[in-house]
């Protein structure tokens, strides 16, 4: 077998990711023609088809499926390579102090630590993790993760990470027992989960609340991960993250995606400490990570949905 380029894997996995050549050009930031080549290209030192081509863009072949998630190891391989590099040219160690509510350390924030501290051994992340928004440009920590529909205004420098959709839920328990709504007016006949103002408004829960005419909840909760274990307790319907909740068997999903509680995450910092080698090395590997993270996470609730639609 010939040795490929790596610039042809990424053209590989680009396509594969968008669905067509053009797709991968505007990802890769080159022309249609050149991924084409490196497509054909990659084709040849394989000795392998990798894309059957229609009118309607490029579909992975069997073996090209296969081979996904191995041009991904190398892919993060490649990556880890990089940073770890840059990891040396810059000195990286000392103490990152980082602040995020609960619901974002772990199910973003963790999963990643691990990967970060094999590239940055000498970096001590602290993990602040709490609903209330610390003071950043006071000090009160390095780095914040924040999300909502908005940020607001500050002399702070931000950098959008991750993009959240909800959906209503309730547990097996709690289906079996009152049945799941038809539609939204429908809510007026359930138990629903709501949010305490001190969280801000949450559009989900907002959206949820006007579909059931003003009904009001049977409890309020000030933490969304305490909204979590509510509906899996069985008490009743709540509007909960997507990328969380669409992988738990225990939930039923009550409803298609709220548009207008689409929201998002930022990581964000003081000017003067974006160039500090420990927070932009983290920034640089967070971003990436959680983009791999969340992809992940929808490819498994999607091959959760099949199997259940199979079982039916």
């Amino acid at each position: 077998m010939s040795i490929y380029d790596w610039n042809d894997l990424k053209a590989f996995l680009a396509v594969a990711r968008g669905g067509s050549t053009l797709s991968a050009s505007r990802t890769l930031g080159v022309n249609q023609t050149t991924v084409a080549r490196r497509i054909e290209a990659l084709e040849a030192a394989l000795s392998l088809k990798l894309f059957e081509r229609g009118q309607s863009g490029s579909r992975l072949t069997e073996a090209g499926e296969d081979l996904v998630a191995e041009a991904e190891r190398v892919e993060r391989a490649s990556e880890r390579f990089a940073l770890r590099a840059a990891g040396h040219r810059r000195g990286l160690s000392g103490v990152l102090r980082i602040t995020t509510t609960e619901i974002i350390a772990n199910t973003m924030v963790m999963p990643a630590l691990a990967e970060f501290r094999t590239i940055y051994p000498d970096v001590q992340v602290d993990l602040v993790v709490t609903d209330r928004a610390l003071d950043i440009e006071a000090g009160e920590a390095d780095l914040a993760i924040r999300s909502g529909k908005t940020l607001a205004e500050s002399d702070l420098m931000a950098r959008k990470i991750a993009e959240h959709d909800f959906a209503l839920y309730c547990s097996r328990a709690y289906a079996e027992r009152r049945g799941v709504p038809v539609a939204p007016h429908a809510l007026r006949d359930h138990d629903l989960i709501g949010a305490e103002e001190s969280m801000g408004e949450l559009a989900g829960v907002t959206w949820m609340l006007a579909q059931a005419g003003g009904k009001s909840p049977i409890t309020r909760s000030n933490s969304i991960t305490n909204m979590i274990h509510a509906v899996k307790a069985g008490l009743g319907i709540g509007s909960l993250p997507v990328a969380y909740a669409d992988l738990e068997r225990d939930l039923v999903r009550c409803s298609e995606n709220i548009a207008v509680a689409r929201s998002w995450s930022w990581i964000v910092t003081r000017r003067e400490m974006k160039d500090v080698p420990r927070v932009r090395a983290f920034i640089d590997f967070l971003a990436p990570f959680v983009h791999r993270h969340l992809r992940r996470v929808e490819e498994k609730a999607r091959e959760r949905r099949a199997l259940e639609d199979e079982g039916a």
